[in-house]
């Protein structure tokens, strides 16, 4: 730094009392001089007082205005040369002077605004960092690991997809709407402990100030006016079904979009599986010569292996979807990881059909009981039902896997074609 020697810094005033020191004047340079300006050191360029040129380097120069602010010197950056010209850096001195004789001082200015950049920043908490944060530090309190799975399972699929990426401070009731009304009626006890969840973590961002007002996701005085109550839900049929009358029509709709998420539903319309089944199929379970599918016990709801015979539309179906490696994901998301239960349901709500997508496993059931000749067992044991007395045990026993084929093969030529309208439905049709 140098000294207090006026003559050194081209002259400058300080400050706030408005006076004036009167220094030998720099001489005024120009353009073309400053840009032959190569010794490293201080150069005064003159016009505006203690305005410099700092070379550091061969290709090293800044502009650097010396100044008084108070009883304190200041060396305030302006840039580096030639991006900011000669021009340019003689008016933006020029500004900080006619700030510094107002009481501002530029320094504590840039850090005062560098601090409350950095506290607004601190402040942008995303729903789903907060929902970490949050399971982080209550994780403490949980009974045991699969609490723990239930929180970040459910968050995953029905919050994180609506407002993961929200931040805390800007979600409202309308947001929190988005995330529980698809599945309020369909899985109310999911959607019920989902919404405590959601509330308990903005309460959390509340105290920890991310946010502030009310809780969106309270029940009392709030959702408790827009949903209905869970104990009048429950009695509502889980899982709303499609009736199989119109399956042909839904078919042909679904078959024309095209995503791995409308892929993934019409396979799990197909075999009859469960929507975490299909989604999570892998190349590795299917059999291309036998063309079955073998579900791994631990990815059943039974726990035990369940194999399904693949229809002929089901087997080509799966032909079609590219392969990576032979364990991969059959439909895999666009970032490689298993689809979200939600992704099958949007498609379903966006196609308009007042379904879910287990809910084709009823109509699949309705269809092979009301107009087929299939035993109810067999319907059963594809629908991998948990086995109940000696009879359907004996079918689990042995799958009777060429029979169920045929029964699949027919349930896919069934779905396949809409139907007239005023079709005359055979009961018990001949299998």
């Amino acid at each position: 730094m140098v000294g207090s020697n006026p003559k050194l810094y081209g002259g400058y005033d300080d400050g706030f009392t408005g006076a004036v020191e009167m220094p030998k004047v720099a001489k005024e340079l120009g353009a073309l001089a400053v840009s032959r300006l190569t010794q490293e050191g201080m150069h005064p360029v003159g016009k505006v007082a203690g305005l410099y040129l700092q070379v550091t380097g061969a290709k090293s120069r800044s502009w650097i205005l010396r100044v008084k602010v108070g009883d304190r010197r200041r060396e305030i950056g302006l840039g580096a040369f030639p991006a900011i010209s000669l021009a340019d850096a003689r008016l933006k001195a020029q500004i900080e002077r006619d700030k510094i004789r107002t009481g501002v001082d530029p320094i504590l200015e840039r850090r005062e605004a560098a601090s409350r950049l950095k506290a607004s920043q601190d402040l942008e908490m995303t729903f789903q960092a907060a929902a970490k944060k949050f399971m982080d530090a209550k994780s403490s309190e949980w009974k045991n690991p699969k609490h723990g799975d239930q929180w970040r399972n459910t968050l995953e699929t029905y919050a994180y997809p609506f407002i993961g990426r929200l931040y805390v401070r800007h979600i409202g009731r309308d947001h929190v709407m988005q995330v529980l009304d698809p599945i309020w009626l369909t899985k109310n006890e999911t959607a019920s402990r989902l919404r405590g969840r959601v509330e308990a973590i903005l309460n959390w961002c509340k105290v920890k100030g991310y946010r502030s007002g009310e809780n969106p996701a309270a029940w009392r005085g709030n959702l408790e006016n827009l949903l209905s109550k869970p104990s009048k839900v429950q009695k509502v049929r889980n899982h709303p079904a499609l009736p199989f009358s119109e399956m042909g029509t839904f078919m042909q709709k679904l078959r024309k979009i095209d995503a791995t998420g409308a892929q993934c539903l019409e396979f799990a319309i197909l075999t009859c599986s469960r929507s975490g089944e299909a989604r999570g199929a892998r190349f590795s379970e299917i059999d291309r010569e036998a063309k079955v599918w073998r579900i791994p016990g631990e990815r059943m709801k039974a726990k035990k292996e369940h194999r399904v015979p693949l229809s002929e539309a089901a087997f080509a179906l799966i032909e079609k979807m590219p392969q990576t490696k032979d364990d991969g994901l059959i439909f895999p998301s666009p970032r490689g990881k298993v689809l979200s239960d939600m992704t099958l349901l949007m498609i379903v709500r966006r196609m308009g059909a007042e379904a879910v997508p287990h809910g084709f496993r009823s109509t699949f059931r309705d269809w092979a009981g009301e107009i087929t000749n299939y035993p109810r067992e067999l319907a059963e044991v594809a629908l991998a039902h948990v086995k109940g007395d000696a009879t359907e045990a004996a079918y689990w026993r042995s799958d009777i896997l060429e029979k169920r084929r045929r029964m699949m093969d027919e349930w896919a030529r069934f779905i396949a074609v809409p139907m007239p309208k005023g079709t005359v439905i055979p009961l018990h049709k001949q299998a």
